[in-house]
Protein backbone atom coordinates (compact mmCIF):
# COMPACT_ATOMS: atom_id res chain seq x y z
CA UNK A 1 0.00 0.00 0.00
CA UNK A 2 3.00 2.29 0.53
CA UNK A 3 3.90 2.94 -3.13
CA UNK A 4 0.28 3.76 -3.96
CA UNK A 5 0.12 6.32 -1.16
CA UNK A 6 3.33 7.91 -2.41
CA UNK A 7 2.02 8.22 -5.96
CA UNK A 8 -1.27 9.69 -4.76
CA UNK A 9 0.61 12.12 -2.52
CA UNK A 10 2.81 13.26 -5.43
CA UNK A 11 -0.25 13.83 -7.64
CA UNK A 12 -1.98 15.80 -4.86
CA UNK A 13 1.13 17.90 -4.21
CA UNK A 14 1.52 18.82 -7.90
CA UNK A 15 -2.18 19.73 -8.12
CA UNK A 16 -1.92 21.74 -4.91
CA UNK A 17 1.06 23.69 -6.27
CA UNK A 18 -0.82 24.43 -9.48
CA UNK A 19 -3.88 25.68 -7.57
CA UNK A 20 -1.72 27.91 -5.38
CA UNK A 21 0.04 29.38 -8.41
CA UNK A 22 -3.31 30.06 -10.10
CA UNK A 23 -4.34 32.18 -7.12
CA UNK A 24 -1.30 34.47 -7.24
CA UNK A 25 -2.33 37.98 -8.14
CA UNK A 26 -0.34 40.32 -10.36
CA UNK A 27 -0.27 43.09 -7.77
CA UNK A 28 3.48 43.14 -7.31
CA UNK A 29 4.85 43.64 -3.82
CA UNK A 30 2.10 45.97 -2.61
CA UNK A 31 -0.24 43.09 -1.76
CA UNK A 32 2.35 41.63 0.59
CA UNK A 33 2.54 44.81 2.68
CA UNK A 34 -1.18 45.53 2.81
CA UNK A 35 -1.53 47.68 -0.27
CA UNK A 36 -4.60 47.91 -2.49
CA UNK A 37 -6.85 44.90 -2.60
CA UNK A 38 -6.64 43.97 1.08
CA UNK A 39 -10.41 43.87 1.57
CA UNK A 40 -11.23 41.45 -1.23
CA UNK A 41 -14.19 39.09 -1.31
CA UNK A 42 -13.79 35.83 -3.20
CA UNK A 43 -16.62 34.98 -5.56
CA UNK A 44 -17.38 32.49 -8.27
CA UNK A 45 -14.45 30.56 -9.71
CA UNK A 46 -11.99 32.20 -7.31
CA UNK A 47 -13.98 30.90 -4.33
CA UNK A 48 -14.15 27.42 -5.86
CA UNK A 49 -10.39 27.36 -6.44
CA UNK A 50 -9.78 28.59 -2.88
CA UNK A 51 -11.99 25.87 -1.40
CA UNK A 52 -10.37 23.22 -3.59
CA UNK A 53 -6.95 24.39 -2.36
CA UNK A 54 -8.01 24.10 1.27
CA UNK A 55 -9.54 20.66 0.68
CA UNK A 56 -6.45 19.38 -1.15
CA UNK A 57 -4.19 20.71 1.61
CA UNK A 58 -6.25 18.79 4.18
CA UNK A 59 -6.14 15.64 2.03
CA UNK A 60 -2.39 16.07 1.59
CA UNK A 61 -1.96 16.31 5.36
CA UNK A 62 -4.04 13.17 5.87
CA UNK A 63 -2.05 11.31 3.21
CA UNK A 64 1.18 12.36 4.91
CA UNK A 65 -0.01 10.94 8.22
CA UNK A 66 -1.14 7.71 6.53
CA UNK A 67 2.18 7.40 4.71
CA UNK A 68 4.10 7.87 7.95
CA UNK A 69 1.84 5.41 9.76
CA UNK A 70 2.35 2.68 7.17
CA UNK A 71 6.11 3.37 7.02
CA UNK A 72 6.38 2.73 10.77
CA UNK A 73 4.31 -0.45 10.49
CA UNK A 74 6.58 -2.05 7.90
Amino acid sequence: MGPYLNVIQIIISITLMALILIQVKGEGGSGVFGGPGVAHTRRGLELTIFRATVALAAIFLLMSFLSAFFAVGS
